[in-house]
């Protein structure tokens, strides 16, 4: 009798030390998993501008000739001046 005591004793400590063994690995595992997905969960940005659209180079030399006309309209630039930018913009 004393025999198989000793046996099932050993049994129960065998099997609780590997089932705690198995519990901290378990733990330890899931930690650094979560630790992993929160770092490849990179916060993504709240706004991204959008990117520049390709101007029409005619849109363009539309709005420089209309800001010629009006400093042309204020006084800012003579006939002569306004004429020669308007040529250069016009190319």
């Amino acid at each position: 009798m004393p025999g198989l005591l000793r046996g099932i004793a050993r049994t129960a400590v065998v099997a609780g030390t590997a089932t705690a063994v198995s519990n901290r690995v378990s733990r330890r595992q899931a930690g650094r998993w979560a630790s992993k997905e929160q770092q490849q969960a990179a916060p993504e940005p709240e706004y991204e501008e959008p990117a520049p659209a390709a101007e029409d180079p005619m849109t363009d030399k539309l709005a420089q000739l209309k800001q010629l006309g009006e400093l042309k309209a204020q006084g800012v630039l003579t006939e002569d001046e306004f004429q020669t930018q308007k040529q250069r913009i016009l190319g």
